[in-house]
């Protein structure tokens, strides 16, 4: 709203100053601190609400150790994530642009849905939660408006030739140069290679003359396994203090430099990468998650003061993942976001092969001591903050070699 308010006060009133606005780096600054602020301020507020209302956490019993004393630590944190991410971005975004109105669509909708496992957990005491089909309806349902927006929306595009732009390439009158068009596309783009752009609607090129036309069987389906398989990835690495949000916020701040500079003309063409008009402006929405993740680890450390819930990393995933897929970078997710890959392995491959075991010797055996992967750490004997450190170093060494992609082809 305030980005509105000094737009006025610079192109009507010609205050001086009031053009600062203008600025996506400044305005992203201004988020970042202000959701800091208020996830540290007025998040010990927020634990001591939930903490009056009995919303504690209920631990199973998995024999780790240290596990007993967490019972009753406050949970349902993830509300201080999504108010520190929310209110700084209402005031300093543009709310007209379409990458923040699916990003606060996002927040809203998956913040929804991990509330209400959490609720039926707490005070239906109900350990297992909202059933899990219906947390894949409703990542369903998120994928398919977050893939129809990006498919039909008019908003979404991105520009071809955009070295011939006026901003980038000056020309005589006698020159002949394709001006810089802005079109539909469902292109992507693939890591690590030269020309590596992909377009989801070529896998139907086989079906003949106008197959772009159906292009949305394929993106929307991507689009939805993308934000099933980040929020669930998310979901499963909330299982120790401070694990989730630290290794989300070093994931969110890398696909900040991705936005930032797939948003900008300039640097987008010098880096020879996919320039997207628009997509600049979820740096802003990036700066107050980033600022609201660190706020929370402020009490979400080890000891934990307060757990995130299902409220939390169900939201995180999913605002990842729209990130991801918006600023086309959704192939470097299983590098940028490996920590969640290994973990969601970590169980798939313990349920299969315990399956596979129990049927052909009569006796389940298993790969990992326990799963999620962090939690095989525990039972070897290592202390959480330990497993969380190098998690965090891991994640930051994942993070570095995604942004190198940008120039190692």
């Amino acid at each position: 709203m305030l980005y509105y308010l000094f737009e006025y006060l610079d192109k009507t009133l010609n205050i001086p100053g009031t053009g600062v606005f203008q600025y996506i780096t400044f305005r992203s600054g201004l988020a970042f601190m202000l959701s800091l602020l208020l996830s540290t301020i007025y998040g010990k507020r927020i634990i001591n609400f939930l903490r009056n209302q009995q919303v504690g956490e209920t631990v199973r019993e998995l024999g780790l150790a240290g596990q007993n004393e967490k019972a009753g630590t406050p949970t349902m944190g993830g509300l201080i994530i999504i108010f520190a991410t929310l209110l700084p971005v209402i005031l300093f975004a543009k709310l007209h642009n379409i990458y923040i109105v699916l990003l606060i669509v996002t927040t809203l909708w998956m913040g929804t849905i991990g509330f209400i496992d959490d609720y039926i957990k707490i005070f239906k005491k109900d350990k297992q939660g909202l059933k899990g089909i219906f947390k894949v309806f409703g990542q369903v349902g998120l994928g398919v408006i977050v893939g129809s927006v990006l498919y039909f929306s008019p908003a979404v595009t991105v520009l071809k030739n955009a070295a011939n732009s006026p901003v980038i390439k000056q020309t005589t009158i006698s020159s002949i140069v394709q001006a810089p068009v802005e079109v539909k596309s469902t292109a992507t783009t693939i890591p690590f290679f030269k020309n590596n752009a992909f377009d989801y609607a070529e896998v139907l090129a086989w079906t003949g003359e106008g197959y772009q036309n159906w292009a949305w069987l394929i993106f929307i389906p991507v689009v939805i396994f993308i934000i099933t398989a980040v929020s669930n990835g998310a979901n499963l690495t909330d299982g120790i203090d401070g694990l989730a949000a630290g290794t989300s916020a070093v994931s969110v701040l890398a696909l900040g430099i991705f936005t930032f500079l797939s948003g900008n003309i300039i640097f987008s063409n010098y880096l020879n990468i996919m320039y997207i008009p628009n997509s600049g402006e979820m740096t802003v929405f990036i700066s107050a998650f980033v600022g609201s993740l660190i706020g929370f680890l402020w009490y979400n450390s080890y000891p934990a003061s307060v757990f995130m819930g299902d409220t939390g990393s169900l939201t995180i995933g999913g605002i990842i993942a729209v990130l991801a897929i918006a600023v086309r970078k959704e192939m470097l997710i299983p590098l940028l976001c490996g920590i969640f890959l290994a973990e969601n392995l970590s169980v798939v491959l313990q349920v299969a092969y315990f399956k596979y075991t129990k049927k052909r010797f009569g006796e389940g055996r298993r790969i990992f001591l326990m799963s999620p992967l962090h939690h095989h750490y525990q039972k070897k004997g290592y202390h959480e903050s330990k497993i969380v450190t190098r998690f965090w170093i891991v994640a930051i060494m994942l993070a570095i070699l995604s942004i190198v992609t940008l120039k190692l082809r």
